[in-house]
């Protein structure tokens, strides 16, 4: 038997249901599958339904109608299980959830274990960055709307912020981030250290340093004893944009070549 499209969304939306395939949509309509997106796109008009990814509906509730689509953390979790991707929402996305209120990011950031294209869904931008130490990191399950999102742990921000400065707006509002998320956040040292074994020893430095620089000198003490171990590795820089300047740094041996101006 078929079954009206509208009755279909509404009935979906009765059971708390977000997301549904195309497959699903197919055995609810009584119709073949290469059937529903023409039965869909009436309602993507009408701001009821959109597809971030092929073969996935994102049912919209009543509220978001004028967007005609859900903010991006309603439906991230949805779209990588889709994809078979793992991944957490990270950088200036994730320091927001952690309590970090500086330069609001107009993206969602997240880190995908391999390759995913940028892309915009009506208003919502994803911005991905492919990380293969994504299940390896701390990470965290974070409450949304429509269920549960993987977010990079606050050691595991601080650390991404500090490897990619582009993706944190650069160096002055990294500091600036990192300044806001020790205030807001009970980050334990160890645990820090820790999660600084994943990542590349110039983004341990440059944490250190910046963590020095806001004074943070318990954080910063146990990454200091990791990067200890490979003093012997040529100094790095604060800034990648940047030239050399030939000032080094000697506790963190970091080439000291921009200044650093936290937004107090």
């Amino acid at each position: 038997m078929v079954v009206r499209t509208a009755d279909a969304l509404d009935d979906l939306l009765a059971h708390g249901r977000h997301v549904f395939t195309t497959v699903e949509a197919a055995q609810m309509l009584g119709v073949p599958a290469d059937h529903v997106r023409v039965r869909m796109n009436r309602y993507a008009h009408s701001g009821r339904v959109f597809s971030p990814a092929r073969g996935l509906w994102v049912l919209v509730p009543p509220e978001f109608r004028t967007w005609a689509v859900t903010p991006g953390l309603h439906f991230i979790d949805a779209m990588m299980g889709h994809l078979g991707r793992e991944y957490y929402v990270g950088w200036l996305s994730a320091a927001e959830i952690h309590g970090s209120a500086h330069q609001r990011p107009q993206v969602l950031q997240v880190a995908v274990d391999s390759h995913l294209a940028d892309r915009d869904v009506g208003r919502v931008r994803l911005r991905f960055a492919e990380r293969r130490r994504v299940a390896r990191v701390s990470r965290v399950r974070h409450n949304v709307p429509t269920g549960r999102v993987w977010v990079s742990s606050p050691a595991t921000t601080m650390l991404d912020l500090a490897d990619d400065l582009r993706r944190g707006g650069g160096v002055n509002n990294v500091a600036t981030v990192l300044l806001e998320l020790t205030d807001e956040v009970d980050i334990d040292p160890q645990v820090l250290a820790e999660t600084a074994a994943q990542f590349p020893l110039f983004a341990v430095r440059r944490l250190g340093y910046l963590l020095d620089l806001i004074e943070e000198r318990e954080l910063a003490e146990p990454l200091h004893v990791l990067c200890e171990l490979r003093r012997h590795v040529r100094a790095d820089v604060l800034a990648a944009s940047a030239a050399r300047s030939g000032i080094v740094d000697s506790r963190w041996r970091i080439d000291v070549n921009t200044d650093v101006e936290p937004d107090l």
